[in-house]
């Protein structure tokens, strides 16, 4: 069998979560969620990581509890240096889809999807679906954003969103219904595996 990797990238609610479990129950591949390994590492302030799969994180980021660790993260690089390091060591593996900010930039393997929305668009998805306010939603995540983005920058030297390059497929998920990205990307990913 080929060996079939898949990372998909994209900033809060853009669909990343989504995409990754369509893809990997579709080509029958485990998947791993980021941000939930993150989180468990956070909270139970780990050194390692041992769960590798993880579940969808919906609105813990945007609580009280998500606030802090941000605080933590910013003030400790040290978790997300840790979860990076397992991050590759999984995609090394392969046979996986992972569904991460980082890895676009940083892994030399798998096929790179980076899914882009406004963030506007991006907080009105994430209030409806976590029935939180509209306007806490999207204060919250451009503070998230522009504090992880300066993590990045300082551990890797790359700008968070920016140089989309570096990623095989770029799906603007702003007016396009999720099903619509799902199909762009699956048969994206059909030719490219076989």
């Amino acid at each position: 069998m080929k060996e079939k990797t898949v990372i998909v990238s994209g900033l809060s609610g853009s669909g990343k979560s989504n995409l990754t479990e369509f893809l990997a129950e579709k080509f029958n591949l485990k998947f791993v969620h980021a941000s939930s390994l993150l989180k468990e590492m956070i909270e139970e302030k780990k050194t390692e990581i041992i769960q590798e799969q993880g579940e969808k994180n919906l609105g813990w980021w945007e609580s009280s509890e998500g606030k802090k660790a941000l605080e933590q993260r910013t003030l400790e690089g040290k978790f997300d240096e840790m979860l990076d390091k397992k991050l590759l060591e999984l995609i090394e593996k392969g046979n996986l889809v992972a569904d991460s900010w980082t890895m676009g930039y940083l892994s030399r393997k798998g096929f790179k999807i980076w899914l882009k929305a406004s963030v506007e668009t991006r907080a009105k998805r994430i209030s409806i679906r976590n029935n939180q306010n509209f306007e806490e939603v999207l204060n919250t995540i451009k503070l998230k954003e522009q504090k992880t983005a300066e993590i990045y920058k300082k551990l890797y030297g790359f700008e968070l969103g920016k140089n989309l390059e570096k990623f095989d497929l770029v799906i603007d998920t702003e007016k396009i219904s999720e099903e619509e990205a799902r199909s762009i990307a699956l048969k994206k990913l059909r030719e490219v595996f076989g």
